[in-house]
């Protein structure tokens, strides 16, 4: 039995699953209940194996050990989970470019902020980036700049490389594709990296959106958060989008994911179309 194969054996027991669960709703609002267990178990073994642990109870103890403060970050980057894609509900983008760029030069403003929360590896992000650059190329020039935060810190390294599998890309406009992608020189790797210019339009930092503040501008046109608050309970999601409301200009634009709702909630949101909304106060 080699030594790969003896971590993928060690059993993540129900005390400990509870334990971890817990602690993870708690701090994190990530919803891990008990049908969760062998995946948590899976993804927790690799930290095993890093850290040369022969079994989960004494990785916990050093999890909430002051020595092992910076193992949270860790345990959370494999717990978070991170599924996305460009263009991802292209109803949003299309939204953008139709309705939300337009009314923005309109008022004649020069200066455009928008906020990729929960933006994992930063396929968001970017694609609000060639959305707004395909509205400049037909207007006139406008200084914009997105922000994106997630709570991992390997999908942040990701985003902020810029670099994809080729297959990433396959969700893309052709025409999009030769504007703003570099395909790697090693035809072997199969790669694509965003262009030098939309990177330097976007910065990414680490956020826990059950952070009671939230380090981040109070001025944003429009907040993205999208398929990031079905992980929480509703009165999670309430307070984190309050939160998160506090951060956007009076009638800016607040997008969920096609599967989120804000019904019964009490935030300054007024819809607009489907998961689309402004901010009324």
């Amino acid at each position: 039995m080699n030594e790969s194969t003896t971590f993928n054996n060690i059993e993540l027991k129900a005390k400990e699953f509870e334990r971890l669960s817990q602690y993870i709703f708690s701090n994190y609002g990530i919803k891990m209940p008990l049908a969760k267990k062998v995946m948590l178990q899976s993804r927790l073994q690799k930290r095993l194996r890093h850290l040369n642990m022969h079994n989960f109870q004494t990785y916990i103890d050093y999890v909430f050990s002051k020595e092992g403060e910076k193992e949270i970050v860790h345990m959370m980057d494999v717990v978070s989970t991170n599924k996305t894609d460009f263009f991802r509900e292209p109803t949003h983008f299309e939204f953008m470019h139709e309705t939300i760029l337009p009314e923005i030069y309109q008022k004649g403003q020069n200066e455009l902020k928008i906020w990729s929360a929960g933006s994992s590896s930063g396929e968001e992000a970017y694609t609000i980036t060639m959305v707004i650059e395909e509205y400049i190329a037909q207007n006139k020039n406008i200084n914009y700049h997105i922000t994106g935060s997630d709570i991992s810190t390997d999908m942040l390294q990701k985003a902020v490389n810029g670099i994809y599998k080729l297959e990433k890309s396959i969700t893309i406009p052709e025409s999009m594709k030769k504007k703003y992608l570099l395909k790697s020189k090693d035809h072997q790797k199969k790669l694509i990296r965003i262009k030098p210019n939309l990177r330097s339009k976007v910065s990414f930092f680490r956020l826990n959106l059950m952070d009671t503040t939230y380090k981040a501008p109070n001025n944003f046109d429009v907040i993205f958060c999208r398929n990031t608050l079905i992980y929480f309970e509703r009165n999670t999601q309430e307070a984190v989008i309050n939160r998160l409301c506090n951060h956007l200009k009076p009638n800016g634009y607040f997008i969920l994911g096609h599967s989120e709702s804000i019904t019964n909630m009490d935030v300054p949101l007024t819809n607009i179309k489907p998961t689309i909304f402004k901010k009324t106060s």
